[in-house]
């Protein structure tokens, strides 16, 4: 068997949708609420045939036959009546006039049965003709013609009265017409006992053609409001009706008597209308009937369960006589005048064709009905034309909007062909209309669409039309160039076909993916950015098998880029450089990794990788592997770019982290980034793997950060200053602020680890270096004050000049609110990287410099921004690196390094200042160079504001002295060739030893206190 066509699929689909005005198939009612009508419908049935048996039986005596066949019907008429009564005081009931009605009709039955039992049990004897009987009987018909008027869906149109008059008329006389040919005529003879008994004889077969009539002619014109009750009420009527023309028929007339079968018929009219009223009260919701269910079908947004809308009215009543979603019972109630109009004519031609003359009441019911049939015609005419010009012009109408709009409507037929197609087509498909109809609909969808489409279709034909009137089904569509269109349909119930209401929506559908592209991707780059690139590290972690998914996963590994040197070439040559730099640098990235990887760009310079595992047993093999290719790709990432014809540098560092078992996609670019920074920390440049220390090393000093600032608030900092000597003749020409943190037992400590590693954190020592500031102007402002007008050197670094943490007037601020003389500030530059913008640093200083504050070099001569700070920045104090004092004495190549660069100083008339001058023979050494300047342990430790006074009053310090011969030209170390011993114990001030003979230490060695 071949399998099946995509024609078969669509076609399938069509199919099952049930046929249009075929009941909808409803979930049966479950619950206990049906089950008391059922009980009384039940009763119902057994009351009738038990009065039906007893009947049949003849009651077992005479006696019980007349009452059961009098006052049995007065109280089975008693119950209808108080029925009716009833459900008519109800609230929000429908109809109230007509079952008052019903119920007074009922009351007069049960009184004129009430008499009938008077005569014939009571008082034992016949009924007289006429009777009080008599009168209720007669009465019973009228008021139950009125309530059907009242029930039907009256007329809205003078027209529409006529034709119903007409309608029942039509009815009437032809009733009429064959009952006086068959009985009426011998019983209109006058050979009765008066003339109330022969007026009586008419009176009723008269009354009941009327009631008959009209339940003829009302029956197809009954409102959908409580279907069901109107049906049973009508029914009841019928019942009764017939059991009177049974009556007043010949055949039974004369031998009839009270308590025979024909009262079970009155019997069951009688309950049968008790029980109409509460027929359909059966549920809590009221239901639909067909014709709101064929409304609801147009009602887009229609809710299940309301009532259906009310509809205009065609001219001349017809929607009264032809309710347009029922077609057997509208052409039922159009044949009712024609099928009349036959039994009245076959009811002459019966006496024609016996040989009887035609009598004048029969010519004369024969003449109007035949009349009436004309006038109804013509009336039926008029409106057969109206409505077909009415009906010329909505086609028009509709068929102007559907040539006229541009959506392309197609009718599928239930076997998927297209029945039409609007113009429209040709410009929205470029192709005719005409070449689509007859064409396949399953042939012009894409095949991968075709699946969703049946399955859709199918669902929608499913559901229920009041809940689901129309769907919409969006697919690629054929074109006439051979291409596809991603088209949008509206899709209807249409004759067991569909209507697809379709329009182009392809510029659309192509500017959501591009939207979609650039929320998942960089738009400089074009690479996947940071939430597309998190996702797939999160599907590469969790979207393995089973069976290799632990060998996979621990091989998948995650490569965080950062490009060093990045910000000073948007510094340099512009951002636009930078972008084009990072494109190129974007596409090497991309180039560089496989087919089933992922490179990402995270923002700014940086940069990311995704290296999806394979199932290789080696652990150390594919890291060997993954970080010979991250040294690659640092390669390549590092190799020159050409930017408008220069050459333009940086070099890149990468961390590597592999996955784990139970880690997140966040949690492996954290560890990726943490081996990134530990790359950069080790000198840039490099490949670093991610080792779970980093991960603590990350903790501890984000502890150290919440102590530093917990340090601050609770005030468990202090400041020292370590006194500059000039080195000709010992006095102090200013003082060096060095923050100290004072432990719980009242230790100085000077935590440089700690700053070390807080001070990765801007933020975090922000508030430290404004501390510092503050207070050190504070406490030179209260020396000034006091007759020590000693400069103050603060260290600061370039990029804490920069940011926003010590805005431009905050340092203007401090000088004033204070009151420091002017050029008792000195700003002690420090950490001057590549990155660090010179020319807004150049602003910055010359702005201070204005304000009479003087900028030392910190470092000259130990990094290879010195020179270039120098020559750009307005310095005014040289400060050497530590590094050349420390090994001066003891290396000749940085013995000649650190006269050069005094060499340096001096030829720009500037003074020098050796940092970390903790011997005698580095300050001779370096006092015979030319160094102006010396801060050291061979002066003075850091010391607290009161002994700092003390030493700023004694005088100047003791500067050791002896010939300049460094210990590599042959002497020992630490002891002069001249013969001056070398001072290890301490430092003198103004000839008094320091510590008591102790032994001072660097405060680089200070010990650290425990985290």
């Amino acid at each position: 068997m071949s399998p099946p066509t995509s024609t078969t699929l669509l076609d399938g689909a069509l199919r099952t949708q049930p046929p249009e005005g075929a009941p909808l198939t409803r979930r049966p009612f479950s619950g206990r609420p049906g089950a008391p009508c059922v009980l009384h419908q039940l009763l119902l049935v057994l009351l009738c045939a038990g009065y039906a048996v007893g009947s049949a039986l003849g009651w077992g005596s005479s006696e019980l036959a007349l009452i059961m066949g009098d006052f049995g019907l007065s109280a089975a008429a008693g119950a209808a009546a108080v029925s009716c009564f009833l459900y008519a005081r109800t609230r929000h009931v429908r109809f109230r006039p007509a079952w008052l009605l019903f119920g007074l009709s009922s009351a007069m039955a049960a009184l004129g049965n009430l008499v009938w039992g008077w005569y014939e049990v009571v008082l034992d004897r016949p009924v007289p003709s006429p009777s009080y009987a008599d009168l209720f009987f007669l009465c019973f018909a009228p008021p139950a013609i009125v309530g059907l008027l009242v029930l039907a869906a009256r007329p809205v149109t003078k027209a529409g009265w006529v034709c119903l008059a007409l309608d029942a008329w039509l009815i009437a006389g032809s009733l009429i017409t064959l009952s006086w040919s068959l009985a009426l005529a011998q019983a209109a003879r006058f050979d009765g006992p008066s003339v109330a008994h022969a007026a009586l004889t008419l009176a009723y077969p008269l009354l009941d053609i009327a009631l008959v009539s009209m339940v003829l002619v009302l029956h197809f014109r009954r409102s959908s409001v409580n279907r069901t009750a109107v049906n049973t009420a009508v029914g009841a009527l019928a019942l009764t009706v017939m059991c009177d023309a049974l009556f007043t028929s010949p055949l039974l007339h004369h031998s009839y008597r009270s308590g025979q079968l024909l009262d079970a018929g009155w019997f069951a009219g009688s309950l049968l209308l008790a029980y109409a009223p509460w027929a359909a009260v059966r549920r809590h919701a009221p239901v639909d009937d067909g014709h709101a269910r064929a409304g609801h079908e147009h009602l887009p947004g229609h809710r299940p369960g309301g009532h259906p809308q009310s509809k205009p009215s065609a001219p001349g009543g017809d929607d009264g006589r032809y309710p347009a979603t029922r077609p057997i019972t509208g052409s039922l109630a159009a044949l009712t005048p024609y099928l009349a109009a036959a039994v009245c004519t076959l009811g002459i031609l019966y006496n024609v064709l016996n040989g009887r003359s035609v009598d004048r009441v029969v010519l004369l019911t024969g003449g109007t009905v035949v009349l009436a049939l004309v006038i109804r015609q013509g009336i039926m005419l008029l409106d057969n034309i109206a409505l077909t010009q009415e009906l010329a012009q909505k086609e028009n109408h509709f068929r102007s909007l559907v040539q006229g709009s541009s959506d392309v409507i197609m009718i599928a037929a239930p076997s998927g062909v297209l029945r039409y197609v609007s113009p429209a087509a040709a410009g929205v498909y470029g192709r005719p209309a005409e070449d689509l109809v007859g064409t396949e609909l399953a042939h012009l969808i894409h095949p991968e669409d075709l699946g969703c489409v049946v399955h859709e279709v199918r669902r929608f034909l499913a559901a229920s039309p009041p809940d689901e009137p129309t769907t919409r089904i969006e697919c690629r569509f054929r074109s006439g160039d051979g291409g596809w269109l991603n088209v949008e349909s509206t899709v209807n119930r249409h004759h067991g076909g569909l209507i697809f209401n379709s329009r182009d929506v392809t510029e659309r559908v192509r500017l959501q993916a591009q939207l979609q592209h650039n929320a998942e991707h960089d738009p400089l780059t074009d690479l996947p950015n940071r939430a597309l690139f998190t996702r797939r590290v999160q599907q590469a972690l969790s979207g393995r098998r089973s069976s290799d998914r632990g060998t996979a996963l621990r091989n998948t590994a995650v490569l965080f880029i950062d490009l060093d040197g990045f910000k000073a070439v948007n510094d340099t040559i512009g951002h636009q450089a930078g972008d084009e730099l990072l494109v190129q640098a974007a596409r090497r990235l991309q180039e560089a990794v496989r087919q089933g990887d992922t490179a990402s760009r995270l923002g700014g310079d940086e940069f990311a990788a995704l290296i999806v595992g394979d199932t290789t047993r080696d652990r150390g093999a594919r890291e060997r592997h993954i970080v010979e290719l991250a040294d690659r790709l640092r390669i390549t990432l590092s190799q020159p770019y050409l930017i408008d014809g220069n050459e333009v540098r940086v070099a890149a560092s990468i961390g590597v982290a592999f996955a784990e078992p139970g880690l997140g996609a966040g949690e492996l670019l954290r560890n990726a980034d943490l081996a990134m920074y530990r790359a950069k920390a080790g000198g840039k440049g490099r490949v670093e793997l991610y080792m779970p220390q980093m991960q603590q090393d990350v903790v501890r000093k984000a502890e150290l950060a919440t102590r530093l600032r917990a340090a601050l608030h609770d005030g468990e900092f202090a400041l020292l200053h370590q006194p500059v000597v000039r080195l000709d003749d010992g006095r102090v020409s200013s003082v060096a602020a060095h923050a100290r943190w004072r432990s719980s037992q009242g230790v100085l400590f000077t935590p440089a680890e700690f700053l070390r590693g807080a001070a990765e954190d801007g933020d975090r020592t922000a508030e430290l270096s404004r501390w510092t500031l503050e207070r050190a102007v504070e406490q030179a402002a209260d020396r000034s004050a006091g007759g020590l007008n000693v400069p103050v050197l603060v260290r600061l670094g370039a990029r804490r000049l920069l940011d926003r943490s010590l805005p431009p007037g905050s340092v203007e601020a401090l000088l004033t609110r204070y009151g420091l003389p002017s050029g008792s500030l000195v700003v002690e530059l420090s950490d001057i990287e590549p990155d660090v913008p010179l020319d807004e640093l150049e602003r910055r200083l010359s702005a201070l410099h204005r304000l009479g504050v003087r900028i030392a070099l910190d470092g000259f001569g130990g990094g290879r921004m010195a020179m270039t700070a120098l020559h750009r920045l307005p310095v005014d104090v040289l400060k050497l690196d530590r590094g050349l004092v420390e090994g001066v004495v003891e290396s000749k190549r940085l013995h000649r390094i650190t006269s050069g660069l005094l060499r340096i100083a001096g030829d720009l008339g500037l003074p020098s200042v050796a940092e970390g001058v903790d011997l005698p023979e580095q300050v001779v050494t370096l006092r015979a160079m030319g160094c102006t300047h010396g801060q050291g342990m061979a002066f003075s430790g850091p010391l607290d504001e009161y002994r700092l006074r003390r030493a700023l009053g004694r005088g100047p310090f003791t500067v050791p002295h002896g010939p300049a011969e460094p210990a590599f030209a042959g002497g020992a170390t630490g002891v002069y060739t001249g013969g001056v011993p070398a001072v290890l114990g301490g430092g003198t001030l103004g000839g008094t030893p320091l510590g008591g003979g102790a032994t001072l230490r660097s405060h680089n060695e200070t010990p650290v206190p425990p985290t």
